[in-house]
């Protein structure tokens, strides 16, 4: 499979792996800004269903989403062993739910491979590549896309 066009060949990139419904998903280390153990949030009405609430993130209030939710992998039951991911996507900030952290990978651009077009759905091009691990394959997400569409002005 080619590679994505995002990345040169000779370009090194770090991305943090996640577990999220038991599938493994990464997101490169320059977008995420901490990570931190799963804390109660404040429920929102009416928000979509990925939307768990928010939480106050020293000042500042950050939607915290279920990420296996919004990908259409099931809720997840969040729990004391879960943790959240605080990703930064421009200006805004957000909160990801997900099961585990596992390692930090390092690989070369020419590593990646174009992950394949898939239906339509919600979010279809939430996964920018691949990358083979040693228990398959790990997706790279673009957190740009996970954020529904009701939160894109409030995140």
């Amino acid at each position: 499979m080619p590679r994505p066009q995002q990345w040169g060949d000779d370009d090194l990139l770090e991305f943090v792996t996640l577990k999220a419904a038991g599938q493994s998903f990464c997101i490169e280390i320059t977008q995420i800004r901490e990570i931190r153990r799963w804390t109660p949030v404040t429920a929102l009405p009416h928000a979509e269903d990925a939307v768990l609430g928010v939480m106050n993130l020293r000042g500042a209030v950050i939607p915290i989403i279920d990420l296996a939710a919004r990908l259409g992998l099931g809720e997840c039951e969040a729990s004391p062993r879960h943790v959240i991911i605080v990703v930064a996507i421009g200006s805004k900030t957000i909160g990801l739910l997900v099961d585990s952290v596992s390692e930090i990978l390092t690989v070369e651009g020419s590593q990646i491979c174009d992950a394949p077009t898939m239906g339509g759905g919600d979010i279809p091009n939430s996964i920018l590549g691949l990358i083979s691990i040693e228990e398959g394959m790990s997706r790279i997400l673009a957190p740009e896309i996970l954020v529904p569409r009701g939160l894109t002005d409030a995140a």
